[in-house]
């Protein structure tokens, strides 16, 4: 979809950005590129959680409001040597889906679970910039299905 393509009635998009705490350095870089690429054509407010595990309530409760045409989820879930990474990331990518399934309102995910991560300046480094292309290319993903659905009359 073309940049700046606003909606047939010239108004923006109205977008929620959440994003967990939890590795903020790297998370705030899908947070900067998805702002730049939505500029022109959505109106987007930020929220932040503690971690990635909150994402779900807060999105459904951000979807409820009625007040966003989607909202975009952000966090950062590393594998730790435990199971529990698995279930984290299962329980908050399922989470996502179901906010959107049971409200309607378009849920995206822009949130990794990289199965080998390690605090090094360059694992640290590398998700910093893959997280840059996942904000450009969810904030893509997001204008284009909300485009989408207008044209169905959703």
């Amino acid at each position: 979809m073309p940049q700046n393509q606003h909606r047939p009635n010239h108004e923006l998009y109205r977008i929620a950005f959440v994003q967990s705490n939890w590795h903020s350095d790297i998370v705030d870089q899908a947070k900067i590129s998805f702002l730049d690429a939505v500029s022109g054509d959505a109106e987007t407010e930020v929220f932040q959680v503690p971690g990635a595990f909150e994402l779900p309530l807060h999105v459904r409760t951000l979807a409820d409001t009625g007040r966003f045409d989607a909202v975009v989820a952000a966090g950062f879930v590393v594998d730790g040597g435990i199971y529990r990474h698995e279930f984290v990331a299962d329980a908050v990518v399922s989470g996502l889906m179901r906010v959107q399934l049971d409200s309607g309102v378009p849920v995206f995910s822009s949130v990794l679970t990289p199965q080998q991560f390690h605090e090094s300046d360059d694992h640290v480094e590398f998700f910093k910039n893959h997280m840059v292309g996942k904000g450009t290319e969810v904030a893509k993903a997001c204008l284009a299905t909300l485009a989408a659905r207008e044209l169905v009359g959703a």
